[in-house]
């Protein structure tokens, strides 16, 4: 038997290769992402756990992003995916950080055509040249997941969709590495920022696996197709099911122009510019609140128009759900927003878990109040840009201990895509003026969707009219028996216990600290052990050093950070 088979013998040495793998990777990893973990920490305190900020000038910071991109291109397409992620999220990185990694471009050098052949026919079960009767080697495109290859079958143009040979493994390795350095970042460094980091990550993670099973591409296709088969101004490929594997996809070869390449198209006259805006727009709206299912790649080279204004969306590998609670609740968060309700808003942020529950209401309402003038400033002016609302208010996510939820992340994202594309093509185009019109097309759908019509609006409020009734008069009845209570909230009996239990570990800390220079002081006098004098004291006085300065987070259990950092099995 071969050394390298998976046999009895061979067994010992693939788990010893596989364990260096991973121990090289790991390091790889580690020496890459450290000095710029350090960095950033050092960015908040200049001694990590103590101390004011370190000083950087804006060009510091921009060599640094500099670096972090070309540092992030060299570890693969894992670190690639996840930093297109955090491109768009202001709220955890800030400038010039964003528009660096913004830049970083999901293409990667194509693998050997051998290796993508050796998939295919994996998949399929038969020689590529039985499957089709053309496979062109050279790949249209090459991305860090999978790469795209023309073909015929039957005839008929088709494209070719394959996994990269060996990227799922690479990929659930580098998600163990980062889970790993996730957890001791939330136990050393416990904030609103290593909380949202953490947050995107294991979205990441559930989402990735989603995309390196082209089945659920297909079924997301499948979906969209069904859902908006009454309108014909939007279309996905069709898919040759028959064709289509977990590492394989076939799908109809679609002519059409990228949404940002439109200038002939739109000078020759067969296309409107305001039309082929306001399909993309509607679009948007409606995946978003009407039917709750959002592709989550926007970018111009995944939208198609074609020469009849047909919009062609590609590369459904992502998607987010939006369930009806989330619509009703964003819906809710804008309407108090519009009337000026702070409290009604902060509620809102609450519900979608924007907010921390250990945060509280006072704490957190000089943000809402930042947040509430930030879309003021923009509802009252007569022209403001999308992209700059965006970014005041995730400058405002990113100052105060607040969370995005991923459905308002993508869509704010799609919406600053939209408004780049008309910048694009119209200098004056009005972003806000025109999504207000585009929102008012569609009001009345969204309010029958998220059950807000004035019918269901009207007995929801006469349900809550009879509550409030029958606890008020539950509230007099008790106050005549001399029944009342007052109940502390468990969230603040929860603060207070952790407060006595952290000071109690300092106090046990401290008293070690003291009996361990009693006994080495015992012990030099039986022994005359200068050394073992020298160490005990040396320890002692640690202790008492730790006792002092260590930050009370410090002191807890480090496995409780470990909840909610990777994602529960039932997501994998």
């Amino acid at each position: 038997m071969q050394a390298g088979s998976t046999g009895p013998a061979g067994a010992p040495q693939a788990r010893r290769i596989r364990r260096a793998n991973r121990i090289g990777r790991s390091v790889t990893v580690f020496l890459g992402l450290a000095p710029f973990v350090m960095a950033f920490l050092r960015d908040r305190r200049r001694w990590l756990l103590f101390g004011a900020p370190a000083r950087r000038s804006r060009e510091d910071h921009q060599r640094r992003a500099d670096r972090l991109t070309s540092t992030v291109a060299s570890l693969g397409p894992t670190f690639i995916k996840l930093v297109q992620l955090f491109s768009a999220r202001a709220d955890i990185f800030p400038e010039p950080y964003l528009s660096s990694i913004g830049r970083l471009q999901d293409q990667v050098p194509a693998d050997p055509p051998q290796d993508i052949i050796r998939v295919v026919e994996q998949e399929l079960g038969i020689p590529v040249d039985a499957a089709f009767q053309e496979f062109d080697r050279t790949p249209v495109a090459a991305a860090s997941l999978g790469q795209v290859h023309r073909a015929r079958l039957d005839g008929r143009e088709v494209v070719v969709k394959v996994l990269r040979p060996g990227v799922e493994q690479l990929v659930a390795l580098d998600l163990d590495i980062s889970f790993r350095i996730l957890f001791w970042l939330n136990v050393l460094f416990p904030n609103h920022h290593v909380r949202a980091l953490t947050g995107v990550v294991r979205e990441f993670s559930h989402k990735v696996r989603q995309e390196m099973d082209f089945r659920m591409e297909a079924e997301h296709m499948a979906r969209f197709r069904q859902t908006f088969r009454t309108e014909p101004r939007v279309r996905v490929p069709d898919v040759l099911e028959s064709f289509t594997r977990r590492r394989v996809l076939v799908m109809e070869r679609v002519a059409g122009t990228k949404v940002d390449r439109l200038h002939p198209l739109f000078e020759a006259g067969p296309l409107s510019f305001h039309h082929v805006m306001e399909t993309l727009t509607g679009l948007y709206l409606r995946m978003m609140m009407i039917d709750g299912f959002l592709h989550a790649d926007p970018h111009p080279g995944n939208i198609l128009v074609q020469d009849d204004g047909t919009i062609i969306l590609l590369d459904w590998g992502m998607v987010e759900q939006v369930p009806r609670w989330t619509r009703d609740q964003i819906l809710a968060i804008a309407l108090a927003v519009g009337r000026e309700d702070l409290d009604g808003m902060i509620s809102g942020m609450y519900q979608l878990g924007m907010i921390s529950p250990e945060v509280s209401r006072s704490e957190i309402r000089e943000a809402a109040t930042e947040i509430l003038a930030v879309l003021e400033r923009f509802r009252t002016t007569n022209r403001g840009r999308i992209q700059e609302m965006v970014m005041q208010i995730f400058d405002t996510f990113y100052t105060w201990p607040l969370f995005l939820p991923q459905e308002l992340v993508y869509f704010l994202r799609a919406a600053a895509l939209l408004e780049g594309i008309g910048f694009r093509y119209d200098p004056d185009f009005d972003g806000l003026s025109f999504m207000r019109r585009v929102v008012r097309q569609h009001k009345a759908e969204i309010l029958r969707t998220t059950g807000r019509e004035p019918i269901a609006v009207a007995r929801n409020l006469l349900n809550e009219a009879q509550t409030t009734l029958r606890s008020l008069r539950d509230l007099v009845t008790r106050a005549d028996r001399e029944e009342l209570r007052v109940r502390m909230h468990p969230r603040d009996l929860a603060v207070h216990e952790r407060f006595l239990h952290l000071q109690a570990r300092r106090v046990l800390l401290s008293i070690f600290a003291t009996a361990t220079a009693l006994i080495t002081s015992i012990l030099y006098i039986a022994l005359s052990s200068e050394w073992l004098l020298g160490a005990g004291l040396t320890l002692s006085l640690i202790l008492f050093v730790l006792v002092f300065f260590i930050p009370a987070h410090l002191l807890e259990n480090p496995l409780r950070h470990a909840r909610g950092i990777r994602p529960h099995e039932r997501e994998r």
